[in-house]
């Protein structure tokens, strides 16, 4: 179902408007520091006013938007320490999610979708698709938070992961190909099914720190200071 379909088929128009916001700003669609009159996010989303306002005010509080009365909301930016708290944030919960996943034991139908968002990856990496290997690493971290079993967790992961998302969007194109990605993802999965929690969570933890050292070293070489 696209953003600005009616919100009949299951979902509030709340639910509806803060899709439709969220994802286009987290893909850059919406771009950081703009600003949008109440009345043009009314007509993207294809919702009325109040289901508009509701998301925004969610979004707010997920640090995305700033609602500026009677004038609509601006697209927050983000600044290199902001990304390098994120990335301390996420290299030190992460691994904890890796490490319950593990300790409860899956079987192999959990560990399924492991298998096949690396072997997505590895495909996306062949035909040189950056933005199909982004899609399937997400698929690989979001089932890993849908797994561990804490969902306060989770949620703090997410918000985090959110904001990651924009700098990887942004940088997608300018990094170097993600060759080691794929190892060390399938690394962690071997690591879980043999179910030796601490071997999971480390390698985990490397490949987030690397991952995040990568992301703004590449931020920092191109003078990405607000994005």
């Amino acid at each position: 179902m696209s953003a600005a379909e009616p919100a009949s088929r299951g979902r509030s128009s709340r639910d509806v408007a803060y899709a439709a916001l969220k994802q286009r700003i987290l893909d850059n669609v919406l771009q950081p520091g703009a600003q949008f009159l109440e009345q043009e996010l009314v007509d993207l989303c294809g919702v009325s006013r109040t289901p508009v306002r509701e998301a925004l005010i969610r979004l707010q509080e997920e640090g995305l938007v700033a609602i500026v009365p009677r004038h609509g909301a601006r697209i927050l930016p983000l600044e290199l320490a902001d990304m390098q708290e994120i990335y301390e944030v996420l290299a030190s919960l992460e691994p904890t999610a890796v490490e319950l996943v593990t300790r409860a034991g899956p079987g192999e139908e959990a560990l399924r979708p492991f298998d096949e968002a690396c072997r997505a990856m590895a495909e996306a990496l062949e035909r040189n698709d950056l933005v199909a290997w982004a899609a399937a690493d997400e698929d690989y971290h979001l089932h890993l938070l849908r797994l561990c079993g804490n969902r306060r967790l989770a949620g703090m992961v997410m918000q985090c992961w959110d904001q990651a998302h924009r700098a990887r969007m942004f940088t997608l194109c300018l990094r170097p190909k993600p060759l080691l990605s794929v190892a060390e993802h399938q690394a962690v999965t071997d690591a879980i099914r043999r179910g030796d929690a601490d071997d999971a969570r480390e390698l985990y933890r490397r490949h987030r720190e690397r991952g995040g050292h990568e992301q703004m070293e590449i931020l920092r070489r191109y003078g990405m200071r607000k994005f």
